[in-house]
């Protein structure tokens, strides 16, 4: 006979997966943020004429 999918037991792992996932999204989420707050800095310290260069240099020197 067919049991009902509330009486299947859950899996031990599954609480881990969804902590891993949220410890990796508030990880990115923190880099992302430290970056910008770094682009602004060096925005409001060199202003944006040399702001600008340094950004061009850094993606000249990539390719």
């Amino acid at each position: 006979m067919v049991q009902p999918v509330s009486a299947q037991p859950h899996p031990i792992a599954e609480p881990t997966q969804g902590a891993v996932a949220s410890v990796i999204l508030w990880g990115g989420a923190g880099i992302g943020g430290m970056a910008l707050l770094a682009a602004g800095v060096l925005w409001f310290h060199y202003g944006t004429a040399v702001f600008f260069e340094m950004i061009a240099a850094g993606i000249s020197a990539c390719f």
